[in-house]
């Protein structure tokens, strides 16, 4: 049988009198899809392996062009074409005059010069209390009484010197009446002079310590009652002792009476700003208890010692205290006026965080910065005052400095 050949490829032929089909459109495209990748693909592979060899330098040379910053240990310099140069501004340490008023916290104290620690004579029991804390007492007003057993071996010693004075007496004219007939020996008549000595000088610290407890020295009283007096007029501001206790330390105060006519205001001065404060210096002193009114003093003295726990110093204000206004424990706010002086300063914008460590970029040269630590005094407003690394006139970077950084 014979096959049409057409027929193996799906088409039919054509009849008598038809004309052939065009031929398939799409094939010659195809083949030029597939040329056209293979050049791309050519190209890239010959671009990939070339660059490396022919093209390093020129690539090297503008990255050189367009680099952001320059780096030299602290040293930074930022290059022409650089878009760091349109964020910097740079301006020269400047130098004023600035007062700085320190304002600090205080406290009233009695005068220690007004002040006396009142000490038992002897040890013995408290039997009556006669003061409360904070009253005010006048010089010689009875406080406590104690019941004192040392009183009794106090008059004891008294009586026994006074009986050793009388003998030794008797002795000392003998031997001088014996000397002077010849009947005596020189050496007998030294010692009775020194026992006569010896014995007034007893009877002596005998009626002194008598004298010291506060009681007569000739009185035939028998009682163990100890009256302890005000040593002068003042007020009670410390009180130990209650009655019924048992004071056997002679060195431990019973209470504490301060003259409050002189008070101190002591205020606690930073060890920073120890040169802003000086002997003479004007304060104005304000007390939460007098609001809107102000205490003009000056300042006392400035202690020579620096607290190792708080790094801060004693200042001290004394002011005459009529009618007792000003009591101690009072809190108070202090204002020291202190002198103007000249100072570097720069604006808080020039300021970079560097670890533990406050730095500023000093132009060295055009557009060449070298980092520069700096001590910090105190900052007012937006401006700081610097105590070195900087000197007043040299050019800082004040805006846009920490892109400096590394």
């Amino acid at each position: 049988m014979l096959v049409d050949p057409t027929s193996e490829a799906g088409g039919t032929a054509p009849r008598p009198g038809e004309s052939a089909p065009p031929p398939v459109p799409g094939s010659s495209a195809k083949s030029l899809v597939v040329i056209i990748v293979v050049l791309a693909l050519a190209a890239g592979a010959w671009r990939l392996f070339a660059s490396p060899f022919g093209h390093a330098e020129p690539a090297r040379e503008l990255a050189v062009k367009t680099a952001v910053l320059v780096r030299s240990g602290e040293r930074v310099t930022v290059p022409e074409n650089s878009p760091v140069r349109s964020h910097l501004t740079i301006a020269p340490v400047g130098i004023k005059d600035v007062r700085r008023n320190l304002v600090l916290p205080a406290v009233v104290e009695a005068d220690p010069a007004h002040l006396i620690k009142v000490l038992p004579p002897l040890s013995g029991r408290v039997m009556l209390l006669k003061v409360q804390l904070g009253e005010r007492v006048t010089e010689g007003q009875p406080l406590i009484v104690l019941d004192s057993p040392d009183l009794a071996q106090a008059y004891a010693d008294y009586d026994r010197a006074k009986v050793q004075v009388a003998l030794t007496l008797k002795s000392r004219d003998r031997q001088r009446a014996l000397a002077k007939i010849g009947g005596a020996a020189d050496k007998d008549l030294q010692q009775a002079e020194t026992d006569y000595a010896n014995a007034v000088a007893e009877l002596r610290r005998a009626e002194a310590r008598l004298k010291q407890i506060g009681v007569d020295a000739d009185s035939k009283s028998v009682a163990r009652d100890v009256t302890v007096s005000a040593p002068m007029a003042g007020s009670i501001i410390d009180r130990e002792v209650a009655p019924g206790a048992y004071w056997n330390d002679p060195n431990q105060a019973l209470m504490t009476i301060a003259d409050l006519k002189t008070v101190w205001v002591t205020a606690s001065v930073p060890e920073t700003d120890i040169t802003l404060v000086a002997k003479g210096q004007p304060v104005d002193v304000v007390f939460p208890a007098y609001p809107g009114e102000v205490f003009k003093g000056n300042v006392l003295f400035v202690s020579d010692v620096v607290d190792t726990d708080t790094r801060r110093t004693k200042v001290r204000i004394a002011f005459a205290n009529p009618g007792t206004r000003l009591r101690p424990g009072m809190f108070a706010n202090v204002t020291f006026f202190a002198p103007a002086q000249q100072v570097a300063i720069v604006p808080t914008s020039a300021l970079v965080l560097k670890d533990d460590l406050t730095q500023v970029y000093v132009e060295t040269a055009p557009w060449k910065f070298e980092a520069r630590t700096v001590d910090l005094g105190f900052q007012q407003g937006d401006e700081v005052v610097l105590r070195s690394g900087v000197k007043a006139g040299e050019r800082v970077v004040v805006k846009g400095g920490v892109l400096l950084g590394d």
